[in-house]
């Protein structure tokens, strides 16, 4: 009887650096019970684009570690694509991270433009949020916003 190969996950991350995966879930609470509801990047990411959110490492603004490619709203959440820039040493450390597992997550920083409280469920549901920066982190707020996911 042969023995199969089990087969192994496709890379996290490309050669080149490339990643993606889901920065913010929607209509899902995170450890700070906040809900990100869908369309509240909408304004943000229109005026700003992909060029004007940062991509750092470990929300740390002295730690610049790639580009932002692609960031768009789909129907499950934030779905961004990212570059990690080789010339960079904490970002070659980075992509070594990714490419092992060790490293997978995805948080954002922002501030809330519009936000309602829903005290029976000691939740805030954002619904317009100002992004300054998408980090790669090692624990996320939000255990499913995920490289790879």
């Amino acid at each position: 009887m042969a023995m199969s190969t089990p087969r192994l996950p496709p890379p996290a991350i490309t050669a080149e650096g490339v990643f993606s995966g889901y920065a913010s879930l929607f209509d899902r609470p995170d450890q700070a019970r906040d809900i990100v509801a869908p369309g509240a990047f909408q304004a943000s990411l229109a005026s700003r684009g992909p060029g004007g959110v940062k991509c750092l490492y470990q929300h740390d603004p002295s730690e610049p570690i790639g580009v932002w490619l692609r960031l768009e709203e789909d129907r499950i959440g934030l779905r961004v694509t990212g570059k990690l820039l080789p010339d960079v040493a904490r970002a070659r450390d980075v992509f070594a991270l990714i490419r092992a597992g060790a490293l997978d997550g995805l948080s954002i920083g922002f501030r809330a433009a519009e936000a309602v409280r829903e005290p029976q469920r000691r939740l805030r549901r954002l619904k317009r949020i100002d992004l300054w920066e998408i980090s790669v982190v090692t624990f996320p707020m939000l255990p499913g916003a995920r490289i790879g996911a």
